[in-house]
């Protein structure tokens, strides 16, 4: 996978987080503003139960978006660790794998982005190299 290809994975899902942040943000903010929750005397809470189901739903979108951004997120390391694999220095993949695993990654992936090596473009001249 090129380092362009995984940068627009990356980029696609941060903004696919984001996105479901402000959706799960402005439904419970909606929701709390149009009286889904009632407090009333000490302890006793309600619930309008019209008002929650309809919030229910954006809170199921806002999660299925959610997840989507952190798979395309996941997707986009593996993808910065297979093109960083076959470099002769093994730094990046390095950093990238640890950093991951310790749920870093996304600072790992911030400087692949900004800074890192694209390892196809190693694999490409090896296969050049090869022919001729």
């Amino acid at each position: 996978m090129s380092k362009t290809t995984v940068t627009r994975l990356f980029i696609a899902a941060n903004i696919a987080i984001v996105v479901g942040v402000i959706l799960v943000l402005a439904t419970v903010v909606t929701a709390l503003a149009g009286g889904v929750v009632t407090i009333g005397g000490p302890g006793v809470v309600a619930i309008d139960g019209h008002t929650f189901a309809g919030a229910v739903g954006w809170l199921l979108l806002a999660a299925v978006i959610l997840g989507g951004g952190t798979l395309i997120g996941i997707a986009s390391w593996i993808g910065a660790l297979f093109n960083t694999s076959d470099l002769e220095d093994k730094t990046w993949f390095g950093a990238l794998l640890i950093l991951g695993l310790l749920s870093f990654g996304w600072v790992a992936m911030v400087a692949y982005v900004v800074a890192g090596p694209d390892g196809t473009s190693t694999r490409n001249s090896d296969r050049l190299a090869m022919t001729a």
